[in-house]
């Protein structure tokens, strides 16, 4: 494909992308649902494991705490530890501390006594809790706590009476929690990169859902574009319950649509006919009797034959726009053109032509020949003996074809143009012709849904633009 090709091809998809899209709103719908669950659950489930993992922290916890309590005996008034046989709580700031304390009258914890870990530092605790330590008996509160070693602790006291004293004593014991950080930060990111592919995987079942899923819609899209092309006459697809009676209601539109045209294209074949005859007559008579008025009723019954025979093929190039599926050689037809104009015009005209082999019009050939004869004829005519002929497709639509027809004849003033395009309009009345051919070239391109414009050659003379729709490769 050539650099035009690849920039029209890009260009209509970034059109296509532009446009609102059922099958983007279904995927990014499903995905935008798919995504807020799973992040949802990638939350949940981290604030479970967290949960857990704070929960099973603190029963240990609470097992040094009760260890502490149970084995704690007073003696005189104070209060003695049990010997605890934790290696880590008998070295320096290793991570793993207990304490035993009073509640001072000002509201603060004393330590009675504490692990050889806490070296000479101790044990606090939030303000609150201390005051709901000294309120009520058995009651425990677990928190957050910076260590002596400035590490970040996890936290339990708990208040409890024993024999022999009347104030509560408190018994603590803390953690370094790093350990439980890593884990909670080690299972969110595994659990985030399983999300992650579990979401990848779900976008793609999503696409195919989506693309399967409306799989008979592009298919049905396909196949309107075929009965539009003229490959096909209605929808042939055994279609879901869903949309079985959208493509038998499109069966009947195309249907009545071919029935209205049909019935149209023969009142216009009936109408054109029963003239026929009248105008032979009338021509006949003419013939038969010379003079004055024959001249008159020659002229005018002639003009009404031509009139006749205009319409009727504009009549059935209005059908066949409608898409016969038949395609025609451009190029085939500009050399057949070109060799009969040339013998036509002998010793006068030149034509120099160019076309790709690959480029078809997409109706008749009898429609082209006269499309393009009509406008090769009327260069010929005008010209002091150069017509060039161009036929390419268009940069602008690549589902049209353009020709372009100039010369090097005395060319026509801007004012002059749209005048030649009205029916019977002759600029020069001594040059031979009826002055429908440029009119019957606008009417035609026009029924077959293209456009004919009328601009100065570089030649010196006429250029005749011709955009009309070009079979499809």
């Amino acid at each position: 494909m050539d650099a035009g090709g690849l920039i029209r091809r890009a260009s209509e998809a970034s059109a296509l992308l532009g446009r609102p899209s059922l099958a983007r709103r279904l995927i990014w719908l499903a995905l935008g649902w798919c995504f807020a669950l799973l992040i949802v659950a990638g939350v949940a489930l981290s604030l479970l494991f967290n949960q857990a993992a704070i929960s099973r922290f603190d029963q240990t916890l609470a097992d040094t705490s009760e260890a502490l309590y149970a084995g704690s005996t007073v003696e005189d008034g104070k209060v003695t530890a049990p010997p605890l046989t934790d290696a880590r709580a008998l070295r320096a700031y290793s991570g793993k501390y207990w304490q035993i304390a009073e509640i001072a009258p000002n509201g603060h914890l004393v330590a009675t006594s504490r692990s050889r870990s806490l070296w000479d530092s101790a044990l606090n605790a939030p303000a609150a809790g201390v005051a709901k330590l000294r309120r009520t008996n058995g009651v425990t509160i677990h928190y957050n706590v910076r260590g002596p070693a400035d590490e970040s602790l996890r936290a339990l006291a708990t208040s409890a009476q024993l024999p022999g004293r009347t104030a509560p004593v408190i018994f603590m014991a803390a953690e370094d929690r790093s350990p439980i950080d890593r884990q909670v930060r080690g299972f969110a990111t595994v659990t985030a990169i399983t999300l992650v592919l579990l979401g990848a995987g779900l976008a793609a079942a999503v696409f195919l859902q989506v693309r399967i899923g409306l799989g008979p819609l592009f298919a049905m899209g396909r196949e309107i574009a075929a009965v539009r092309q003229g490959r096909a006459l209605r929808l042939s697809r055994a279609y879901p319950s869903e949309l079985a009676p959208l493509a038998g209601e499109l069966n009947a539109l195309l249907d009545h649509n071919r029935e209205v045209v049909e019935r149209q294209r023969t009142h216009v074949g009936n109408l054109a006919h029963a003239l026929k005859t009248p105008l032979s007559v009338m021509l006949t008579e003419a013939e038969a009797t010379p003079g004055p008025l024959a001249d008159v009723v020659t002229r005018q019954a002639q003009a009404m034959r031509g009139h006749v025979e205009h319409h009727l093929r504009r009549a059935r190039a209005a059908a066949r726009s409608g898409g016969s599926g038949e395609r025609t050689s451009v190029a085939e037809m500009l050399d057949e053109l070109s060799r009969t104009l040339e013998r036509v015009f002998r010793d006068k005209v030149a034509i120099d032509w160019d076309a790709p082999d690959d480029l078809d019009f997409a109706g008749e050939r009898q429609d082209l020949l006269e499309i393009a004869g009509n406008v090769l004829e009327n260069a010929c005519k005008w010209s002091r003996g150069r017509v060039r002929a161009v036929a390419e497709a268009s940069p602008e639509d690549s589902r049209r074809l353009r020709l372009t027809v100039e010369d090097d004849g005395p060319g026509l003033p801007p004012d002059q143009r749209e005048a030649v395009l009205k029916r019977g309009e002759r600029l020069d009345e001594n040059a031979p012709g009826s002055g429908l051919g440029l009119s019957i070239v606008d009417e035609l391109a026009r029924a077959y849904g293209g456009a004919l414009s009328l601009s100065h050659s570089t030649m010196g003379g006429l250029k005749v633009v011709l955009e009309l729709p070009r079979a499809e490769l």
